[in-house]
C-alpha cells in the first residue's frame, strides 16, 4: 500500500464554540499508481480529508502513512518538505500567478528549490507538450481559456515528479466537454508516470473513469465501485 489511513479523526469549532466532528475514525488504503474518485454531498468532509492527506491540515487522532512514512509524527517543517517532494495538488480554481506566463508558472515549484533554470525549463516544456500547450507556453493566464489554465495547473502539479497527486474538483469550474478533456489528460498521465491520482468530484460520469470510487458519508469513506 502506498497510502494507509487508520482511525483518522478531525474536528473543528464553529463560531459559537461548538465542536464539529468532520472525520470520524476514517480508514482508507490506496495501491501505488491507482486512480481514486471521492464523491459525496457538499459539507461531508471530502476537502478536509484531502487536505489532511496532503498534510495541509493537521489531524486530531489516527495515523497517516504515505510511502511507508508515518506523517502524524512529522513537524510542520518535515511535513512541508515531504509535501513538496512527494505530493502534487490540483484545485478547482487553477491558482496560477497572473504576472507569469504558462511556462514560468510550471517552473516555479522547482525554481524555488534553487534548481538549474535550464533543466527545469526543459522539463516544464516537456510537460506542457504532454498537456497540449507547448504553443501557449509564453501566454499569461489571462490569455488562456479556463481549460488551458487548468492544464497548466496539471503540468505544475507534476513538475516535481510527485508520487501522489490530489485533485479537489479539478473540472468543477469547466464546461462538460472541457472537463472530459482534462480528465482524459489526467488518466493518460497516470498511465505514463504511474502517479497515484485521488480526485474529489461531484460528476458521476468523471468518477466512473477512475479505478476506485468512494462515497464520503458521516465522516467515513465507503467503497462503492472497484474496477
Amino acid at each position: 500500500m502506498q497510502i494507509e489511513v487508520s482511525n483518522l479523526q478531525k474536528s473543528y469549532f464553529d463560531g459559537e464554540g461548538h465542536k464539529l466532528h468532520i472525520l470520524k475514525g476514517l480508514n482508507f488504503e490506496v495501491i501505488s499508481g491507482s486512480t481514486v474518485a471521492i464523491v459525496g454531498a457538499s459539507g461531508t468532509g471530502k476537502s478536509t480529508f484531502l487536505h489532511t492527506l496532503g498534510t495541509l491540515e493537521s489531524i486530531d487522532q489516527g495515523h497517516l502513512f504515505l510511502d511507508g512514512k508515518d506523517l502524524t509524527g512529522f513537524t510542520r517543517n518535515q511535513a512541508a518538505q515531504f509535501r513538496n517532494e512527494s505530493i502534487g495538488f490540483i484545485f478547482q480554481f487553477h491558482q496560477l500567478l497572473n504576472d507569469f506566463n504558462a511556462l514560468e508558472n510550471v517552473m516555479i515549484p522547482r525554481l524555488i528549490h534553487g534548481e538549474a533554470t535550464g533543466l527545469v525549463k526543459k522539463n516544464a516544456i516537456d510537460l506542457l507538450e504532454k498537456v497540449g500547450l507547448a504553443e501557449r507556453a509564453f501566454h499569461k493566464p489571462s490569455q488562456l481559456s479556463g481549460g488551458e489554465q487548468q492544464r497548466v495547473a496539471i503540468a505544475r502539479a507534476l513538475i516535481n515528479k510527485p508520487r501522489i497527486v490530489l485533485a479537489d474538483e479539478p473540472t468543477g469550474n469547466l464546461d462538460e466537454e472541457t472537463g472530459v478533456q482534462v480528465m482524459d489528460i489526467l488518466l493518460r498521465l497516470n498511465k505514463e508516470h504511474q502517479t497515484t491520482f485521488i480526485m474529489i468530484t461531484h460528476n458521476p460520469s468523471l468518477a466512473s473513469k477512475m479505478q476506485f470510487q468512494y462515497r464520503m458519508e458521516n465522516g467515513q469513506l465507503h467503497l462503492i465501485a472497484n474496477k
